[in-house]
């Protein structure tokens, strides 16, 4: 603030009446205000009128409180404009005042011109929302792509050995396949990995120790865990036998899931989920905190499409790098898929039926009004459990995790997908 000479001329052409409060009396100073341009923005000049001859007293752009027009058609009663530690302004002529403002050069911001026009409004939400929807659709899984090359292998090894003993709490138990079938079957994954060439790697300096462990207590399924581990149940084993598939679908699935861990699709998830402040503090490397974190929020997530394309790209090229048919997987994946269905219409028609013999006792009892409102409700009819009915994890469903099961068994059978890069 300033105090130039009394002769200082008000550059818009026209003073407009106010009072000031000055904060050191109770009563109101009358004032002449006026508006001048600066390269900064107005500045407000006052000129007092209770004292003839005294210095008008300027407040620079940045020190006014400048007051934000709400509604363009129903203009306030009276403009209050704040000058800090020297009080307020009052101003009752709101025309003259914004026609001054606006021949000072003062224009209104994006916020002021939201508050009072509709279309400017709409137009900053819409691009808003296109602009999240982006951001959610290319900029979250870039950002988590690249956040990712700074997760330390030992939070991914704490994460996955977190989770698998949450699951082997519950929902898995100890695989009952023979000694000999598993060595078999660990030897052909360690056979894989061996042959596993750098070119098809993502994070090149990324070498997780790849172990295969195998459970039961799930459906035929497999699946990987950040930090190398790959999980195989005796489910999917037993499905590739009884369909009578070789052990090239099973190995084929192994593939597929050795592309999760080399492209660290269940970090990235996690990162994504974690948005800035997990992401944040992976990329600081501050991440003792958040391992329990971690875990829980792996337990909720499903692989996107996206994971699952380049996963069924990294089998295809493995497995043809190491001369070994595709062919086999694509089988076993559409079998499981077919099978699953099967299952679901089952029960689906199942619980019709219950309904159906629940309405009909019902009916029959309907006669003996009195008998059947002293009577105990019937109990309702569980379907009898079949071999086939283990329980399933949400997240770790081969089939509930993997988009599109057809239209990839049909690729995985050919060896090539449309989306998968030429080798």
């Amino acid at each position: 603030m300033s105090h130039p000479s009394a002769t200082a001329e008000n550059p818009t052409g026209k003073l407009v009446s106010g009072r000031w409060f000055d904060g050191l009396s109770s009563k109101a100073q009358p004032v002449m205000v006026a508006l001048r341009p600066t390269p900064q923005g107005p500045s407000l000049v006052l000129h007092p009128l209770a004292q003839s001859g005294a210095a008008p007293t300027v407040f620079v752009f940045k020190d006014v409180g400048w007051p934000e027009a709400w509604n363009e058609r129903r203009p306030q009663v009276r403009v209050v404009v704040d000058l800090r530690d020297h009080g307020s302004l009052e101003i009752d002529a709101v025309a003259e005042w914004r026609a001054a403002l606006a021949a000072a050069g003062d224009r209104p911001g994006i916020a002021q011109r939201m508050q009072t026009r509709w279309p400017v409004l709409l137009g900053v939400a819409v691009a808003a929302v296109v602009g999240l929807t982006l951001f959610y659709r290319y900029g979250t899984p870039w950002a988590a792509t690249q956040i990712t090359r700074f997760v330390p292998l030992a939070w991914e090894t704490s994460v996955a050995e977190n989770v698998l003993k949450q699951m082997d709490d519950g929902t898995l138990k100890p695989s009952k396949l023979p000694p000999e079938r598993q060595a078999q079957l660990k030897a052909r994954f360690d056979a894989l990995v061996q042959q596993t060439p750098s070119t098809l790697h993502r994070y090149p300096s990324y070498k997780p120790p790849l172990t295969l462990e195998f459970r039961s207590g799930m459906g035929a399924n497999a699946f990987a865990l950040p930090g190398g581990k790959v999980v195989m149940t005796d489910g999917i084993v037993k499905a590739a036998a009884e369909k009578g598939l070789d052990d090239n679908a099973l190995v084929g699935v192994l593939a597929h899931e050795i592309g999760h861990v080399v492209y660290r699709h269940t970090t990235r998830m996690v990162v994504e989920q974690g948005v800035l402040n997990m992401g944040l503090g992976l990329a600081l490397g501050d991440v003792s905190g958040i391992v329990s974190t971690g875990a829980s929020v792996l337990t909720g997530l499903a692989y996107s499409r996206n994971h699952e394309r380049e996963a069924d790209c990294y089998a295809i090229a493995l497995m043809k790098h190491t001369a070994l048919p595709t062919a086999p997987m694509g089988k076993l994946l559409l079998a499981i898929a077919r099978d699953e269905e099967e299952r679901e219409a089952r029960e689906e028609q199942e619980e019709k039926d219950e309904k159906q013999a629940t309405k009909k006792d019902a009916a029959a009892s309907a006669p003996d009004s009195q008998a059947a409102a002293s009577a105990p409700a019937p109990a309702p009819r569980k379907r009898r459990p079949t071999a086939n009915d283990e329980p399933e994890h949400a997240v770790w469903s081969l089939l509930s995790s993997h988009p599109e099961t057809v239209q990839r068994a049909t690729e995985l059978e050919k060896g090539h997908a449309p989306h998968c890069p030429k080798l």
